[in-house]
């Protein structure tokens, strides 16, 4: 009964308003209608994790603090003194809480059990412990990324960044007035109407204006949720095949039975000679006999939180086996250096972080203001007793005139997405004045989601040539590998030109 009354009306033919009638309009209303709900909760929890280390330190002072003295012993210097102190403690990765604070403490964490103690960095005695999957920022951050929902929890947060990054695009497509000289008009709101103007006026002037940052929250989003994906991808667009992908990040050490292994202070030596202002921020010490030693470190760079680099090294002879600053391609470098500092906002300090957070909170905003609009005239559908009949569908022609047509028309499209992608990181960095990176690094991602999306337009492309012998002509495929065509061929040259040449942008 509840389907028939509420459900089944959404899918009924609907009355179209007049700037609904469009593809645009159309994925406009039904994504923001199923994907809202999800793109609430993704925001508002979002817009905590901004700021989540303020507000877990601020929660929990006495694990985050200690009483300033006057030796700061290092991270890798600490780490066998805890082992010797504190033998039953087990742990796996070491880090540094607050780099900037003398009186924050050291993290060290255990991925089998999940939990984490703290560490006076002047004494190595222990401050603190707890179960991190039992934190407030630990629980928000599993709502966010998956909604708490074990395994497919990831990939509906995935799906639903994804479906934000076409409701944005569809909405500017929507608000885009015909003339110039009505931006102005389009970008104001009607003080003096009533609630309703007032709302439709205000989803439009505020989706607009957050666009640039919420398509870059978005993007990064679908990068995070989808990682795995893509740092692949972005290997095997650089000639490099998934095996020696894989035994990049799974670089071992040479076992030598009759050796201790080096501490992390002597493995971490040659490292600070080919960078000798390098900053270790994490390290990760290796469970097994041929494990071998993770640094996560940072060096400066053009993001205001710096260059991320990472390091995996021999635990017995200190030879680097792998170092991302020249075993990872640029675009490599990008993805460790730019995806979270842009998801969060960090990469231009506190303007950006709070453009970020503005952001995040607009998200529950939108979905709530476009129900507002929606639901009138999804109970006027629903009570209507008699919908009006439906108009017959023009017939589209197939052949070189048609498929001309569509492919000039995706040209335009791809041409704007484009110049739109790097306005997008433009104007997102504008505020800080870090704006070459985050523009480079929106225009070439979105240039991968559109080769992926060329796979998939292929597979289109051969159902609709399959349907074609059995006399099934599915036009909409031929439609949609016509623009996905006339896209990959705009985004191509910047594919390669990222690929090709080491243009040092991150």
């Amino acid at each position: 009964m509840f389907l028939k009354k509420y459900i089944s009306p959404i899918f009924s033919k609907p009355q179209w308003a007049i700037h609904q009638k469009r593809w645009f309009g159309k994925w406009h209303l039904y994504l923001g209608i199923f994907a809202g709900a999800v793109l609430s909760i993704v925001g508002l929890t979002g817009g905590i994790l901004v700021f989540q280390d303020e507000i877990d330190h601020a929660l929990n002072p006495e694990l985050f603090t200690t009483i300033e003295q006057q030796k700061r012993i290092p991270l890798e210097d600490i780490i066998p003194l805890v082992e010797t102190k504190h033998p039953e403690k087990r742990f796996e990765y070491a880090m540094v809480t607050d780099e900037e604070s003398p009186i924050s403490t050291y993290r060290f964490y255990s991925f089998k059990d999940q939990t984490e103690f703290f560490v006076d960095p002047y004494t190595a005695e222990i401050t603190g412990k707890r179960i991190a999957s039992s934190s407030f920022i630990r629980i928000v951050a599993t709502l966010h990324r998956t909604l708490f929902i074990p395994g497919i929890g990831s990939f509906i947060v995935g799906l639903a960044a994804l479906s934000l990054i076409i409701l944005t695009i569809s909405g500017i497509r929507l608000w885009l007035p015909k003339k110039l000289k009505h931006v102005k008009k389009s970008l104001s709101v009607d003080l003096k109407a009533g609630f309703k103007k007032q709302n439709y006026d205000w989803h439009k002037v505020l989706g607009v204006l957050s666009a640039p940052v919420v398509l870059t929250l978005a993007l990064t989003g679908v990068i995070i949720c989808f990682s795995t994906f893509f740092i692949a991808l972005l290997f095997l667009l650089n000639g490099r095949s998934p095996q020696s992908v894989a035994s990049i990040f799974n670089a071992k050490s040479v076992v030598k039975e009759n050796q201790q292994p080096l501490a992390p202070r002597q493995a971490s030596a040659r490292i600070y000679a080919l960078f000798p202002d390098i900053e270790i921020k994490g390290i990760s010490v290796p469970a097994k006999k041929d494990g071998a030693y993770r640094f996560d470190a940072q060096i400066e760079g053009k993001s205001k939180t710096g260059k991320r680099l990472m390091f995996m090294v021999d635990q017995y002879s200190g030879k680097i086996l792998l170092n991302s600053e020249t075993d990872f391609p640029d675009t490599g470098n990008s993805y460790l250096s730019w995806v979270t500092p842009l998801h969060f906002g960090t990469f231009g300090g506190w303007p950006t972080r709070i453009l970020a957070l503005l952001g995040t909170l607009l998200l529950p905003v939108m979905f709530v203001s476009g129900f507002i609009i929606w639901w009138p005239r999804y109970r006027g559908r629903r009570n209507r007793q008699a919908p009006s009949k439906p108009q017959p569908e023009i017939p589209v022609a197939i052949g070189n005139t048609s498929f001309l047509h569509y492919f000039v028309k995706g040209l335009k499209y791809a041409v704007a997405i484009l110049l739109g992608a790097f306005t997008t990181g433009f104007l997102y960095g504008l505020i800080s004045g870090v704006v070459i990176p985050p523009a480079m690094f929106v225009a070439y991602y979105t240039a991968i989601i559109v080769l992926i999306n060329f796979a998939f337009a292929l597979v289109a492309l051969i159902a609709y040539l399959i349907g074609l012998i059995f006399k099934k002509d599915n036009r909409s495929m031929l439609k949609y590998f016509t623009y996905s065509l006339a896209f990959m061929l705009v985004f191509l040259p910047l594919i390669v030109a990222m690929n090709v040449f080491d243009l040092n942008i991150f």
